[in-house]
């Protein structure tokens, strides 16, 4: 199984509201100190449940741990 993004792609991040965050969205988050893309599998009012490409659930995170929505992939 492949991901929407693969190591060495190039991801474009901007700036993102809470009303534009939408279930399968990538987003850059903090998690455990350090920053990751991942992706939104569900959102409960400003909470918003993140996980990888292959089903791994990670948890639910608030707006202030998302730092921008991925707009753009460069393969």
């Amino acid at each position: 199984m492949t991901g929407k993004i693969e190591s060495g792609d190039l991801c474009t991040v901007a700036p993102a509201e809470n009303e534009e965050l939408e279930v399968g969205d990538v987003v850059l988050c903090k998690v455990g100190g350090a920053q990751y893309l991942h992706l939104i599998i569900a959102k409960q009012g400003e909470r918003f449940q993140i996980g990888n490409n292959r089903g791994r659930v990670n948890g639910w995170i608030g707006l202030n741990g998302i730092y921008g929505l991925c707009i753009r992939i460069e393969k």
